[in-house]
């Protein structure tokens, strides 16, 4: 069990998905809820089903029956809407709640029908998309099984596991996409969705729904008296509301989903819970009502603080607590009060380097939060006494393409010794006179970029020489959770592969000290500055801090976010747009077809990312002056964009589509996998791909990243 693991959500799909995008309809004009839902769709009108209406089926008042039958078998999703339209109510309609499945899985045949969308089709583009619920979906794909949990024997009781797979089995009949089941997610996901209902349809700027349709959902529209009282499609007091435990008051809502999961949202205190179990797995025999009915309680009884231990142990079992403490705290948060270790090093008044002659390896991104150099304010420190620079990739002032002579810092006069330039380490004579090697560069948060292979070397150096080593560490940019692409032969180590990292590591540059001490057995006096405020989650553009470009070719938060992927194919013969105003976002050669080649990874349908023909002309760098054809990369959405697969997918579609003119084998130091690019050259699916690097080696990188964590 992780916190990313996703869940068969079951009937949560009803309000998650359907009744959101009924309501989106509902607000456009498309769909009146007093309406017969055969005036959307004549043949529902068979076998007594005229009258009923779009608000029956919402609030479970149709009178229809529970479900389908499963005999004799059937499959289908147009078996299934035929087998409805011949259903008949089995009480009249308006005048018994009967919770029904029927109901939902017409709504979302409403669905496909108005906006001439599959439901998946349609959730998927504006509501999930939008909210950046990035994990959220129907059918998920085969390389993401290794984050599902699985559920339910498929024969109940033995044979092979629904892993993956929609456990409900109407749903499964129908193809994993029906109104009333078949979506997966997550905490963090319904966390967001949650918050969205909480701020009345929006989040983080971008609207769902408005604020009067958000309380028309979630506010009683059962008929007057009724005992079973309910919204359009939420629950609000029936017997199903039990997850709303004992202290949420009516007029807070949710819903349940049978797998285990559930949801409880109380807008007078602006709490909500999500609580995913896995019930059904793995024989079907579990049950989670009292536990769920706990936890809502629980919720409500701190008053929308987060409790203490005493105070949880208090209320709960130990096996009820330790089921929780893996995702307790799962709200998204935006993170705008992040300290990174030259501001903790300024608030502690500089005591760590005090009375020592440093050395600095730094470059423009060396600030504090205020914009100030590290440079003067180690140089101003009463303390400290700053008497030399070290310069990675790019230079002390980081705008150089290429290999960089040492200088002179103009302000302080201090020397600047360029590790790109003669030296990629610093030499003994570098390193005279200096007590200690201070380290203060913003990584790019990816394998091959080479401030992390300076930091490596410069450790070493500090140990030969018996030097203390402080990292001020800064955030992985590109947020330090995801951990993404194959790993670095170990004989391919280089100035672009330092260690046996993946492409994305989820690591930052302290972190990342102390793997490389320990395990190359370096033994450097190290400590790491951390940073204060910061989760892994963060992207950089979360934290608050300012923007300063890492390096001249990668300037905003959407080429930080491509290129993992774009520069994985960059060591070929290829143009990543070095040299235009826009690197990492277009890709081209003199003998690439734009036009092909963007056709052919359009329907590769990558999730996050389209692609555009263009053509442009570097000003410098590889083709300068020539006019390049290829693809402009469109970021549509960055979590969900599995970067290095992304390179995969270039590499194999140019090579599939220009075998004659693309130079696979030069991406090898970059890709750093001889198997990845042996794969790719025998026609191997990039997910397929990609699906076994996460198989075979990120797993294990995982679990020795685990041992060297600063950070929630």
């Amino acid at each position: 069990m992780r916190v990313d693991t996703i869940f068969d959500l079951a009937s949560l799909t009803k309000v998650v998905a359907t009744t959101t995008a009924i309501m989106q309809l509902f607000e456009q004009g498309k769909i009146r809820l007093s309406d017969p839902v055969a005036d959307y769709w004549p043949e529902f009108a068979a076998h007594g089903k005229q009258e009923i209406t779009v608000l029956e089926l919402l609030t479970h008042y149709s009178g229809l029956a529970p479900d389908l039958p499963l005999e004799p078998p059937w499959s289908g999703y147009d078996t299934a809407m035929a087998m409805i339209a011949q259903e008949a109510p089995i009480v009249p309609p308006g005048t018994r709640f009967i919770y029904s499945d029927i109901n939902f899985e017409a709504l979302g045949e409403l669905v496909r029908r108005i906006s001439k969308e599959p439901l998946d089709v349609y959730c998927a583009r504006h509501i999930f998309r939008p909210l950046g619920m990035n994990d959220t979906r129907f059918r998920p794909p085969e390389r993401l099984r290794w984050r599902i949990a699985p559920t339910q024997y498929q024969n109940g009781t033995s044979g092979p596991m629904l892993w993956g797979q929609v456990h409900d089995p109407t749903a499964f009949n129908m193809g994993g996409v029906a109104g009333h089941a078949g979506l997966f997610s997550t905490a963090r996901d319904l966390s967001i969705f949650a918050q969205m209902i909480l701020n009345g349809g929006t989040y983080r700027g971008r609207r769902i729904l408005r604020r009067a349709t958000v309380l028309k959902m979630t506010t009683p529209e059962t008929p007057p008296g009724a005992m079973d009282v309910r919204g359009l499609g939420w629950d609000i007091d029936t017997p199903y509301a039990s997850n709303r435990g004992e202290l949420f008051p009516l007029g807070s809502f949710g819903h349940t989903g049978f797998t285990g999961t559930d949801i409880w949202i109380d807008p007078f205190s602006k709490t909500y819970v999500v609580l995913l179990t896995n019930a059904v797995h793995p024989a079907g025999q579990g049950n989670v009502v009292s536990l769920r009915s706990r936890v809502a309680t629980l919720a409500a009884a701190v008053d929308g603080r987060v409790p203490t231990a005493a105070e949880l142990e208090s209320r709960l079992s130990l096996t009820t607590l330790n089921e929780l403490r893996s995702g307790y705290r799962m709200g998204p948060t935006r993170n705008d009060d992040v300290r990174t270790g030259i501001d903790v090093l300024e608030s502690e008044n500089f005591a760590p380097l005090a009375g020592r002659r440093v050395g600095l390896i730094t470059n423009p991104t060396g600030v504090d939060r205020e914009g100030r150099r590290t440079i003067d304010l180690l140089n101003h420190a009463p303390s400290v006494k700053l008497v030399a620079i070290f310069s990675p990739e790019h230079g002390l002032f980081g705008r150089a393409d290429t290999r960089v002579p040492s200088t002179v810092e103009p302000v302080t006069g201090l020397p600047v010794y360029s590790l790109y330039g003669e030296t990629e380490r610093p030499t003994e004579r570098m390193l005279q006179g200096i007590d200690a090697l201070v380290y203060d560069l913003q990584d790019a948060g990816v394998r091959y970029y080479t401030y992390v292979t300076t930091l490596g070397y410069a450790l070493e150096a500090a140990a030969k020489k018996g030097l203390p080593f402080y990292v001020l560490d800064r955030p992985d940019p590109i947020n330090g959770f995801n951990v993404e692409g194959p790993v670095l032969d170990d004989d391919l180590r280089s100035f672009v592969g330092y260690f046996q990292l993946p492409v994305r590591c989820g690591m930052t540059v302290g972190e990342l000290a102390q793997m490389f001490n320990a395990e190359n057995h370096i033994g450097a006096r190290l400590t790491v500055i951390r940073l204060q405020g910061w989760q892994r989650t963060d992207w950089y553009d979360e934290t608050g801090l300012r923007w300063i470009n890492p390096s001249p070719n990668l300037r905003n938060m959407i080429e930080m976010a491509l290129y993992p992927g774009v520069g994985m194919v960059e060591g070929a013969n290829v143009s990543v747009g070095r040299g235009t105003d826009t690197p990492f976002e277009v890709l081209g050669a003199p003998w690439i077809n734009g036009g092909t080649l963007a056709a052919y990874l359009n329907a590769r349908h990558i999730q996050g990312v389209r692609f555009l023909p263009v053509d442009f002309t570097p000003r410098e760098n590889r083709f300068a002056g020539e006019v390049c054809h290829g693809v402009q990369l469109n970021l549509l959405d960055r979590q969900a964009l599995d970067t290095p697969e992304l390179g995969v997918e270039l590499a194999a579609a140019l090579n599939h589509l220009f075998p004659q003119d693309f130079e696979i084998d030069k991406t090898l130091p970059l890709v750093g996998s001889r198997a990845v690019i042996e794969a790719v050259k025998r026609g191997h699916d990039p997910r397929r791909i990609a699906y076994d690097w996460e198989q075979n080696q990120l797993r294990p990188f995982r679990a020795l990243r685990a041992k060297y964590l600063l950070y929630p």
